[in-house]
């Protein structure tokens, strides 16, 4: 977690839980406007995406999703 989301989570954690709430609240507006669908990628979750596919990811369309059955060879 960067060090603005922890100053602002020590922030919060200062208010009367209502004010919490509200605040919960408008981030989460800030969060969905920003991103509606929820597909964009922070810098941390790039990365750790970046990673994963270097490392051996499988891309989904090289799987045979009728037939998952595990073969060993």
């Amino acid at each position: 977690m960067s060090d603005i989301a922890m100053d602002a989570a020590r922030l919060l954690e200062m208010l009367p839980e209502s004010e919490q709430h509200f605040a919960y609240e408008l981030i989460k507006k800030l969060v969905r406007a920003w991103d509606p669908d929820f597909t964009r990628l922070t810098p941390e979750e790039a990365n750790r995406l970046a990673v994963a596919e270097k490392s051996g990811f499988v891309d989904e369309k090289d799987i045979d999703w009728e037939n998952l059955r595990r073969t060993y060879q």
